[in-house]
């Protein structure tokens, strides 16, 4: 993955996109402390299958869908401390 400046992603974007679509990733970086405010990766396809939680299990009109890239612990999700 590579840091590139949001002057450099701004000035050199459609290189940038090219990169990209060869499964190079960016992390671009703004103000004079450089701070790491967005990443640029590649786009994937993913297909996501509905679950069923709890009371509405039961229930079709209730589907919802989680990506397979779902990163949140339960305690999280529950806002357990």
């Amino acid at each position: 993955m590579l840091n590139i400046s949001s002057a450099d992603a701004k000035n050199n974007f459609s290189d940038v996109l090219k990169q990209v679509q060869n499964g190079e990733s960016f992390v671009i970086e703004y103000g004079r402390k450089q701070k790491k405010i967005a990443k640029i990766i590649p786009y994937q396809e993913t297909e996501i299958q509905p679950i069923k939680i709890g009371l509405y299990k039961d229930n079709d009109a209730f589907d919802f869908k989680i990506h397979d890239d779902w990163e949140m612990t339960a305690e999280e999700l529950l806002d357990l401390k």
